[in-house]
């Protein structure tokens, strides 16, 4: 019994430290020592107070039996990750599931690869969840498949149970001959891969958001120097102030927080959106920055600070802005909305759609208000303004070497038409894939508009794709009685008149029990949902390695990160593990001096 007390102790409070992501180890575990690490000085909290733990603990234990050592550490925190591991294999069951896989360097120049699993769970959920990162030789694609094999059969699955693969537009993962997706589809024709909508998307902002280069011009001055920064601070907490005295700001919890210049990034997803909409919100502020450059800084600054200031106070600069902010906000909202865990591939291309719809919807109607946004921004910030009906001379260039074209035409024409269609054109050619016949087939699915989209055809040739699921009896069988069933069913029963999408069909379906009555049909929805949209999950993953493996913790073996990775990001199963489970599989695991 005081054994169990001792173990039930360090698990718990090794499991508060892999919740939480937190080191376990210290600098000087001694007992002089004034911080014994976060598990140890952990423990001697936990036991204060509490007679029946601290009369078993630490130096009132056996000295051949703590259960404290790095090594005890270590394998409480491997059966905490086993026991999750196994709850999201048991969760998955004799199901087919998808695969999200990229690569990345953690903080000691290891590449390591991550792999998620998607699936849809007994309630008809879509589920992402973090298998495991395993750290690679190299990049090469075969090298990549034989670990992630290797991944799944230490798991219990196998690679002839994937329908979906979602990578980045890497060749070596997307490669048409001998990219990862080829290589897995030579064994498993129906693995069929979806390149990550998030990364096409970011893709066509950055072609895009090239436009606006002084911005980074700016971000390199103003924002790298603290002092600098701090001036920023400074004059916009004051701007603030009177803003909130002359009644125009509100005030409450999250409002009028402190801005800085966000510096943007090509691989960081929305990163170029948040840069400009700060910029606006600062404008002023770093307006009177450059201004003390120009007046306390050193030559090659005031220069810079000069050259800036005419550029930024000049009418191009502001309505660039502004119209590039009109734009990545539409993209941004989008961006956003494909990362969320469950999205399903038909909502996904609906909203590419709805976004190539509101770009359009802009081009043709927005330019007036777009206009009287940027009068209004240059009204407020004393900024001359142009009128579109005088010619246009651009800044720094000489007039009578200008061509005759005038304000209306240069903005509306030149910039305006030219960057939308810029945009229009990168999603259409980006976005080509969602036209495929695979994905033509599965949006007849949608139960939008009450299934207005529904097509028996396009479903029957859906279901000849994955011939492991669907024999000729269950495609005769779809055709002949249970998609004309199951139709009528849909249009008749009232509760799945409002659906929107088809995740919330499949959790309604599993709800009315309607996944019995229409098996081969909720085995289309299921096939459907695996397909995947944006690799996001693995992105996360990878933002975790960086917060669990970090400089002061760089020698951090794979297993060991590993194992805190499964335990750190699939929290919610954590959560909800049995301490008995925990306890029993660290027995387990090898033989021990105490006995339970």
């Amino acid at each position: 019994m005081d054994y169990r007390t001792r173990l039930q102790a360090s698990i718990d409070c090794i499991r508060h430290c892999v919740r939480q992501g937190h080191a376990l180890r210290g600098h000087d575990e001694s007992e002089p020592s004034k911080n014994r690490g976060n598990f140890i000085e952990l423990l001697k909290f936990h036991a204060r107070g509490r007679q029946d733990v601290e009369r078993v603990v630490l130096k009132n234990a056996p000295k051949n039996l703590q259960m404290t050592s790095p090594d005890i550490q270590k394998d409480i925190v491997h059966a905490i990750a086993s026991e999750i591991t196994k709850g999201i294999i048991c969760d998955i069951g004799d199901d087919v599931f998808s695969i999200l896989v990229d690569e990345a360097r953690d903080t000691s120049i290891k590449e390591q690869m991550a792999i998620v699993l998607r699936y849809v769970n007994e309630e008809g959920y879509v589920m992402e969840r973090f298998l495991g990162i395993a750290h690679v030789a190299d990049t090469k694609a075969l090298t990549l498949k034989m670990e992630i094999e290797s991944m799944l059969v230490t798991n219990g699955l196998s690679l002839s149970k994937i329908r979906g693969q979602g990578y980045d537009g890497a060749s070596n993962m997307s490669g048409k001959i001998n990219g990862l997706k080829t290589l897995i589809l030579a064994e498993n024709s129906s693995a069929y891969y979806v390149h990550c909508f998030a990364h096409q998307l970011q893709l066509t902002l950055v072609a895009v958001a090239r436009h606006h280069g002084a911005v980074s011009d700016l971000i390199n001055l103003v924002g790298g120097s603290s002092k600098r920064m701090d001036k920023i601070r400074e004059c916009q907490a004051a701007k603030v102030v009177e803003a909130l005295c002359r009644g125009e700001l509100e005030t409450g919890r999250g409002l009028n927080q402190e801005l800085g210049l966000k510096r943007h990034c090509d691989t960081r997803w929305g990163s170029h959106f948040d840069t400009l909409l700060n910029l606006t919100r600062i404008y002023s502020s770093l307006i009177e920055c450059l201004d003390i450059i120009i007046w306390e800084g050193n030559s090659d600054a005031k220069a810079d600070a000069s050259c800036l200031l005419r550029l930024v106070q000049n009418f191009d600069f502001v309505f660039i802005l502004k119209m590039m902010i009109g734009v990545l906000s539409i993209t941004s909202e989008l961006s956003s909305t494909l990362q969320r865990k469950d999205q399903d591939i038909v909502n996904a291309m609906h909203l590419v759609r709805g976004a190539k719809f509101r770009l359009q919807e802009m081009r043709d109607k927005g330019w007036d208000s777009l206009l009287d946004s940027v009068f209004s921004f240059c009204n407020k910030e004393s900024l001359p303004i142009v009128n579109m009906d005088d010619l246009y001379f651009p800044l720094g260039r000489l007039r009578r070497k200008s061509e005759e074209i005038t304000n209306l035409h240069h903005y509306k024409v030149e910039l305006f038409y030219t960057i939308v269609d810029m945009q229009l054109q990168e999603l259409n050619s980006r976005f080509d894939e969602i036209n495929t016949e695979l994905l033509c087939c599965v949006a007849c699915l949608n139960p939008d508009d009450s299934f207005a989209d529904f097509d028996k055809e396009k479903l029957l040739k859906l279901a000849t794709f994955y011939p492991n699921e669907f024999s000729k009896d269950d495609i005769s069988h779809l055709d002949l009685h249970q998609l004309d069933a199951y139709i009528f069913d849909m249009k008749t029963v009232e509760r799945f008149a409002g659906l929107k999408g088809i995740a919330e069909l499949s959790r309604e379906m599993v709800v009315s029990k309607k996944h019995r009555v229409f098996p081969l049909v909720y085995r289309l929805l299921k096939l459907a949902l695996f397909l995947p949209v944006a690799t996001a999950s693995v992105e996360r993953a990878f933002s975790a390695m960086n917060f669990v493996k970090n400089t002061l913790r760089n020698r951090m073996s794979d297993e060991i990160m590993n194992d805190f990775l499964v335990g750190y990001i699939e929290s919610d199963i954590l959560d909800s593990l049995d301490d008995e489970c925990i306890l029993h599989t660290f027995q387990n695991m090898k033989a021990r001096r105490g006995s339970l």
